[in-house]
């Protein structure tokens, strides 16, 4: 058999392995060493690949899909120094627990270490991030190595599932690199839905850990239950159960999805990053207990509230056997399926009839603080304003992507009393500014319409994803918060620091981002009031394609008016003592 027959089948039984276990998008970034395996993904008719040249970007926009689908997408790309463009991405897709596939060609071994071009080290080269790696075998086509490759397809598939996280194959190559994808037999044949058929089952909690803590939980007064960032609805509307049962305090994250799943219970408490920011009052919330579902908030005030109240008993209930507690206190953690944990506490927790003190006294205050955040009474358009107004307007099964630094800490603030249902992601796993606009453009290819809110140097940071938005026609509005520079160290320590803080933290960039929406033929609005947001926006959402939606506001501005709101709410708290 020649060397084009063997490439053709072993990388084409791969491909149709990966497709038997369950892939339906793959990212592509042009290259000669990749040739036969982009080829392959390109040619099998249930895949859908979209090609960007940037890997950066292409690789963020792999993590939107996988996000968005919660299943393992391919991204493909050639040796040498493209895949370390796959970095960034991969972390984050780590610490988000996002399914990735990472499929990366190589020179073969013997043009290795002798100075060969576009030659690298592959081998492990993203450290321990990857939940699996492995470097494929060269390419046969005898019966056995063609299981061999279904075989290695199915488990990486599978692993990036049940991990939840990147995987990566590295596949070395000889030349000639063209496969032919005209080969009668060029899938192989399957022996059934997948290489590897899987039964994994729910992960259940343990009846008499469920007992003991029903008991602990019944015998305190001042419950917590608090909810970071999670991606999945129907765990969010049992955690809503959960406190409701409980009446206890629900404090809300914005990625939880609890603020915008349509459950407008009294017991979330939406604005407690505002209620915590006064330290007297963090010291007189004292919890007995803390029940923690999801990620770490987004809230830093929340980790302070923590560090005061170290005494508290705290429980983290996952489905995955991972330590995500950042403040160092003692912990019990849970590992269970949410929606099977809730429903057995329930169970076995006896229900409360009526609010308890402590629950009346976070709703009064939740009220009290959402009424002064609410209230616009500034001359000029402010980055809370605009949060609360799309909390108004975002339609119906809108999907709001946050860019990190003040947008998301601004939706975490002001994104309150949502009007309709919709979803909030985010890249909050390593919360860095790189690839932002890439994801969310990732995120559209599901054919959704968009919203990103996302500030200027995030934004220039990944301008090369408006390329993805426009090549692929997607969908999405860009709100654009220009306040010329990094506007959350104006609320770090760094701002008192006069002689360098412009230089090395203020950074402003001085562009005129209209001329990149001219560039990428996106539709471009620069808006100095509310009135004139609302309208644009509205005129957006009614139209495909790309719409930028520029907002500049003033950082010192900024800063003062945020400061006066968090004042007003500490003295409208203060009255209620």
């Amino acid at each position: 058999m020649e060397h084009t027959e063997v490439l053709s089948k072993y990388v084409g039984n791969f491909v149709d392995e990966l497709v038997a276990s369950g892939l339906t998008h793959a990212v592509i970034s042009p290259g000669s060493r990749s040739t036969p395996i982009a080829m392959l993904l390109e040619a099998h008719q249930a895949i859908e690949t979209t090609v960007i040249v940037d890997e950066r970007s292409a690789s963020f926009f792999a993590l939107g899909i996988a996000k968005e689908t919660k299943k393992p997408v391919v991204i493909v790309c050639t040796s040498g120094t493209a895949a370390a463009n796959y970095y960034p991405a991969i972390i984050e897709a780590y610490y988000s627990q996002v399914p990735l596939l990472i499929l990366t060609a190589d020179r073969p071994h013997e043009l290795r270490d002798v100075d060969a071009p576009q030659a690298i080290q592959q081998l492990n080269m993203f450290g321990e991030y990857p939940v699996w790696f492995h470097e494929m075998a060269l390419p046969e086509a005898t019966p056995n190595m063609l299981n061999y490759a279904r075989s290695k397809a199915a488990r990486a598939m599978h692993i990036a599932m049940l991990e939840h996280g990147p995987v990566h194959l590295n596949f070395p190559l000889r030349e000639p690199l063209i496969p032919n994808v005209e080969l009668d037999d060029v899938w192989g044949k399957r022996r059934g839905m997948s290489f590897y058929p899987t039964m994994d089952g729910e992960l259940e909690p343990n009846a008499e850990s469920l007992s003991l803590l029903s008991n602990h939980l019944s015998e305190c007064d001042n419950g917590l239950i608090v909810c970071g960032p999670l991606v999945d609805e129907g765990e969010a509307q049992a955690i809503v159960r959960l406190a409701s049962h409980l009446q206890v305090p629900l404090l809300a994250d914005p990625l939880s999805q609890v603020r915008t799943i349509g459950m407008k219970d009294t017991v979330i408490i939406e604005s407690y990053d505002a209620i915590l920011r006064d330290k007297v009052r963090r010291e007189q919330l004292r919890p007995d207990y803390i029940l923690r579902f999801g990620a770490m908030p987004v809230s830093k005030m929340y980790r302070f509230y923590l560090e005061t109240h170290y005494e508290a008993e705290r429980y983290v209930v996952s489905a995955r056997q991972q330590y995500r507690e950042p403040s160092a206190i003692e912990t019990h953690f849970v590992h269970s399926n949410v929606e099977l944990f809730v429903e057995g506490l329930i169970e076995q927790t006896s229900v409360s009839d009526k609010h308890t003190t402590w629950l009346s006294r976070w709703i009064q205050m939740d009220e009290a603080a959402c009424s002064v955040l609410c209230t616009n009474d500034s001359e000029v358009l402010t980055e809370g304003e605009v949060v609360t107004q799309l909390s108004q307007i975002l339609p119906d099964d809108e999907l709001l992507f946050v860019g990190n630094s003040m947008a998301i800490r601004d939706v975490d603030t002001f994104m309150i009393h949502v009007q309709n249902q919709m979803r909030i992601l985010a890249n909050r796993g390593a919360n860095g500014i790189d690839g932002v606009v890439s994801t969310a453009a990732g995120t559209a290819k599901t054919g959704k319409h968009v919203t990103l809110l996302i500030g200027d140097l995030s934004f220039y940071h990944d301008m090369n994803g408006l390329h993805a938005i426009q090549k692929e026609q997607l969908s999405v509005t860009i709100i654009l918060i220009n306040n010329e520079g990094g506007g959350i160290f104006s609320f770090l320590p760094q701002h008192n620091d006069k002689a360098h803080f412009e230089s090395l933290f203020g950074t402003p960039l001085n562009i005129d981002f209209k001329h990149a929406a001219h560039l990428y033929n996106a539709d471009y609005a620069h808006v100095r009031t509310i009135d004139e947001f609302t309208k644009c926006y509205k005129q957006a959402l009614e139209q495909k394609g790309l719409t930028i939606i520029e907002v500049q506001t003033n950082r010192e501005e900024n800063m003062y008016w945020h400061k006066a709101k968090w004042a007003e709410i500490h003295d409208r708290l203060s009255q209620m003592e």
